[in-house]
């Protein structure tokens, strides 16, 4: 399984999650929790560098200090903004949909689901 599917795949059976809207950031894909809002972006890119893959977060969330809490033994990661993925080897599927399960619900768990964003439905936001 791709980083892609599983972040598909993850949100199909996280509850609360919805559909997830498939756009560029940065010129990199990013997944986003449009409809429900409760999650923080995912993006799937490289981080510098680095040659391998990654799956990038928001900086400002807790989200990668909680992953290398819970992972650490078993990912590999960049700063507090990215699981770094080794493209020779099989994707870690397990911690790693843990981890998009985290990303994808974390506005749920800081109070923030549901509120509507400034300009969310301005063209290009």
């Amino acid at each position: 399984m791709e980083a892609r599917e599983l972040i598909f795949a993850t949100a199909a059976v996280t509850p609360g999650v919805g559909p997830l809207a498939e756009t560029l950031k940065w010129g990199e894909p990013a997944y986003l929790t449009m409809a429900s809002r409760s999650g923080s972006t995912v993006r799937l890119g490289r981080v510098g560098d680095d040659p391998r893959g990654a799956v990038l977060f928001n900086c400002r969330t807790t989200l990668v200090g909680s992953f290398r809490a819970h992972f650490a033994d078993a990912l590999a990661f960049a700063g507090n903004r990215a699981i770094l993925l080794d493209g020779s080897a099989p994707l870690p599927t397990s911690a790693l949909s843990l981890c998009l399960r985290m990303a994808l619900t974390y506005h749920r768990r800081d109070g923030r689901a549901g509120r509507a964003r400034p300009g969310a439905d301005a063209p290009g936001s």
